[in-house]
């Protein structure tokens, strides 16, 4: 029973019974019952209030937390963004942001540097190593037609590279040659350093001479081939011996040739050989290329060096360490509509 019931049961009794305080009691009983709802009502509005209230802090708080948390955050992620975005600051406006670590583009004329990116940081260059190996096995002037025979000595057993040149296989120094550098073709390579005179060892340090001679500084070469991650050079560097190979015409014909059939030991029928670039193999009609080589190894990334006319001017490109199988393409695609738009200027780096 609530405390209205209580007074109404009081009154009534009252009443009854002709108690003289009877019209004040039921006046005072009247207002009490009144107000008492409204009392417990604001007394409970308050305390559910006050509840309310205490909850809402208490969220607060923890609110408060993870905002804090999230400032710390924000500003973890703007110092991170901030490093991976401190190297391509130094990106000048207009030029091509490429997908190669290190690349280098000159005109073959003067000498001048067109674009240039971590030009002498020294790396693994891959097969480019065979267009050395071309020219010193072209310095010896050794019989061209004079027949080679691969054999096990030239099997790859550092990389495990595949090969079309089954071992036995008889090819002259000029086919072998011809494959080394279309097709890097690493057995062919490696029967030219092993049948120079003096053998091998005498051929890597004709090789080493050579870059010398050339001014190639920072290069480093240990065989025939570019299997070994030792055979180091810069895109500097690269860029002198690409000029150098190109006053070589046998090289500028085998680099640039689409593709070529040989008859192979152990096939019925001769062997085709492809270009290793794809802007040479696929005859593309915006290119004009003189000189090509393509590599490959884990510790180089894929590596281009070329030499090509673009926009009436002679270049020489080099791209170097680029992950993606086809970027060191786009790499080339991108230098040569950059030049054709004229968006450049010449540059040292």
């Amino acid at each position: 029973m609530t405390n209205q019931d209580n007074l109404v049961k009081i009154v009534k009794d009252l009443t009854n019974r002709g108690h003289p305080m009877t019209s004040k009691v039921i006046a005072f009983s009247i207002a009490l019952a009144v107000s008492l709802p409204f009392s417990s009502a604001e007394a409970a509005h308050k305390k559910h209030h006050e509840r309310v209230h205490q909850k809402i802090d208490v969220q607060s708080e923890v609110v408060s937390k993870p905002h804090k948390h999230l400032a710390v955050h924000k500003s973890h992620i703007q110092k991170a963004s901030y490093e991976v975005d401190e190297p391509t600051g130094k990106h000048i406006a207009g030029e091509p942001q490429l997908a190669s670590a290190k690349a280098l583009v000159m005109d073959q004329a003067t000498g001048e540097i067109l674009f240039a990116k971590n030009i002498n940081t020294q790396t693994p260059i891959a097969s480019v190593t065979k267009l050395m190996t071309a020219m010193v096995m072209l310095d010896a002037h050794l019989p061209m037609d004079e027949v080679l025979e691969v054999t096990d000595a030239d099997v790859d057993t550092l990389k495990g590279s595949s090969s079309k040149l089954p071992v036995g296989s008889q090819l002259t120094r000029a086919e072998l040659l011809h494959m080394a550098i279309m097709s890097s073709e690493n057995r062919a390579a490696s029967a030219l350093g092993r049948n120079y005179p003096g053998g091998i060892g005498a051929f890597v340090i004709a090789m080493n001479e050579k870059a010398h001679a050339l001014g190639m500084s920072s290069s480093h070469f240990v065989d025939s081939t570019g299997l070994h991650s030792e055979n180091v050079s810069t895109a500097a560097d690269l860029s002198k011996m690409v000029r150098a190979a190109y006053n070589y015409p046998q090289i500028r014909q085998v680099s640039t040739t689409a593709s070529q059939e040989f008859n192979v030991h152990g096939y019925r029928n001769p062997v085709n050989f492809s270009n290793t670039n794809l802007l040479v193999r696929n005859n593309s009609h915006n290119w004009v290329i003189g000189l090509s080589k393509t590599g490959y190894i884990s510790e180089a990334g894929r590596c281009l060096v070329m030499q090509a006319e673009i926009s009436g001017k002679s270049v020489v490109m080099v791209f170097l360490d680029s992950m993606g199988k086809f970027s060191r393409i786009g790499d080339a695609e991108r230098i040569r509509k950059w030049m054709e738009a004229r968006n450049f200027s010449p540059r040292m780096s």
